[in-house]
């Protein structure tokens, strides 16, 4: 390994084989009426207007064509963890009345899109890409749903892949020159077809757009080749009509994943190893910030060393984890680490994509549970009743959902082995997923709270309001019993004095139960004011004054 202080930068090298893994997690708005029907994934299957299509994994296709990498990819992980990939297991015998749980994942996948054409800067030379798959991930119970784009290159400039993973993975420009070109994002992104042909381009030159946008809506517009390729998902604030519709929810850089199989990595300096760990926030024109503590720390912080042994026998493969990003740097001579059936490179496409995946899924769940709080307490006023009961039916759907989330989808423990273990959990502790997980459980429960204090005090007031009515309904209760002796003949009067008697019986008594709920908290008050004996009789006469007055 280059030793901390070694600032020596390494020869310009050649990526022979380079993967990128984009996984942009976005959030789902509510469907917007129920005669929609189903959920998320079920409206996008049930409609045939666009190239998405629902895929079942590798383990209910064909058994001639599972793989001995999804093999070992299964049994990376621990069994609550494969339930939650895979579904639950499956038998020949099952029980009546206990259908086999399918997996609370739901992939969609378009194959039209067969390449990515990058122009990275005005006037330089395309660089062609390959797609190697683009799929959408819905999660049960979940309003998240991930876009995952992995494309490829063989013989590429390691600067090149350095420029492609700053640049490209930005939904909208962070501004522009003087020129009027967005900065930052690569000047030009095709999606080409199967024939060759442009399907979509990128327009982040189009500055008035992303300005007026975000002047009428209060929230960014992504470019148009993002948004066309998330068709029939429309961004949830456009005036682009379609039920599905979401919103960013964090930062505008896609996290990243990146396999890069050098000549010689023991060749890279540590400035080398530097700009590759940080390729998607370091600036590929300046210099290294060296008193940044990102890049003081950066071996220390990012980097798992486990399979590098820095000779030349190897293995020489370095793992870097940023949180947002994560690369696999190692050597194109070693047959294992390009090896796509039981190598490096295909645990990069498999186990490590799935802890990239569920640590990302589990900090953009926390982010969402946190928004829908925020935004049920936006929408509260205490003063309606309507707005009252729509809060509690919010606050309380959303606890439910964190419950199933909580038993479903959060887990600590990912995996017996020990480089998928410890790559989950530098993941997870650079995204602070712990202490985000902390934070939305005590916003929860304060929400929760605040719900059975209020319904306490409801209560607590009915009861009052009870009591008062009940104490003085005794007194009337005595009273028609005394007149019931028969003291006064009612019963020898004519029909009609009896009618009107009763007539007005009723309305007398009916009209004290109604003065006693109107007043039973003044008349609360003056029942404990009756009941203690420090209190004078002129303290009780005024106690008794006041449930007829507005005075305290």
């Amino acid at each position: 390994m280059a030793p901390e202080g070694d600032d020596s930068v390494g020869t310009e090298q050649t990526a022979r084989l380079f993967h990128c893994s984009l996984l942009w997690p976005l959030q789902l708005e509510p469907l917007a009426t129920d005669e929609i029907g189903g959920r998320h994934w079920e409206v996008l299957a049930a409609r045939q207007d666009h190239p998405w299509r629902r895929i079942d994994d590798e383990f209910t296709a064909d058994p001639a064509q599972f793989r001995e990498r999804h093999y070992r990819e299964f049994v990376s992980f621990l069994p609550y963890v494969q339930r939650f990939l895979y579904g639950e297991g499956r038998s020949r015998q099952q029980r009546p009345g206990d259908p086999a749980g399918d997996s609370p994942v739901y992939v969609f996948r378009r194959k039209d899109v067969t390449g990515l054409r990058l122009t990275l800067r005005p006037g330089a030379a395309p660089v062609e890409l390959r797609i190697v798959h683009l799929d959408l991930y819905f999660f049960h119970d979940l309003d998240v749903v991930v876009l995952n784009l992995e494309f490829a290159a063989e013989d590429l400039p390691l600067a090149t892949a350095r420029d492609i993973l700053f640049r490209f993975g930005r939904a909208y420009p962070s501004g522009w020159d003087e020129q009027g070109l967005g900065m930052h994002n690569a000047h030009l992104a095709e999606w080409i077809g199967a024939d060759g042909e442009v399907l979509a381009a990128s327009d982040s030159e189009r500055r008035t757009k992303f300005l007026e946008y975000v002047c009428e809506h209060r929230s960014p517009c992504i470019t148009g080749h993002w948004a066309w390729l998330l068709q029939p998902l429309v961004l949830a604030h456009s005036d682009a009509a379609g039920e599905l519709r979401y919103r960013l929810i964090e930062y505008h850089r896609m996290p990243a994943m990146a396999y890069l199989a050098v000549d010689d990595p023991r060749a890279l300096g540590r400035d080398d190893w530097v700009c590759i760990g940080l390729a998607t926030v370091l600036h590929p024109d300046e210099a290294l910030p060296a008193n940044d503590p990102q890049v003081r720390e950066f071996m220390a912080r990012y980097c798992q060393d486990r399979y590098w042994l820095d000779s030349a026998e190897g293995p020489n493969t370095r793992f870097i984890c940023t949180g947002s990003f994560l690369a696999v740097v190692g050597d194109a001579r070693d047959p294992y680490f390009v090896d796509t059936e039981r190598g490096v490179l295909a645990q990069f496409r498999h186990q490590h994509f799935v802890v990239f995946l569920v640590a990302h899924l589990h900090r953009a769940s926390l982010l969402v549970f946190s928004e829908i709080l925020v935004d049920a307490v936006n929408d509260l006023d205490i003063r309606d009743d309507s707005s009252v009961r729509r809060f509690k039916r919010r606050i309380r759907a959303n606890f439910e959902t964190f419950l199933r989330f909580t038993h479903r989808y959060w887990f600590h423990e990912l995996s017996e082995r020990p480089q998928l273990q410890g790559m989950f959990r530098l993941c997870a502790n650079h995204l602070r997923n712990d202490e985000l997980y902390d934070e939305v459980r005590d916003e929860i429960r304060e929400m929760s709270l605040y719900l059975d204090s209020d319904s306490q005090r409801r209560q607590s007031n009915m009861v009052i309001r009870l009591t008062v009515i009940t104490i003085f309904g005794l007194i009337a209760t005595v009273t028609t019993g005394y007149f019931g002796m028969n003291i006064i003949p009612f019963i020898e009067g004519a029909p009609l004095s009896r009618v009107f008697h009763g007539v007005a019986a009723t309305l007398v008594f009916v009209g004290l139960i109604m003065f006693a709920v109107a007043k039973s908290k003044r008349l609360s008050d003056f029942l404990e004011v009756l009941a203690d004996e420090r209190v004078g009789l002129f303290g009780k006469l005024a106690a008794f004054a006041r449930v007829f007055g507005g005075g305290r």
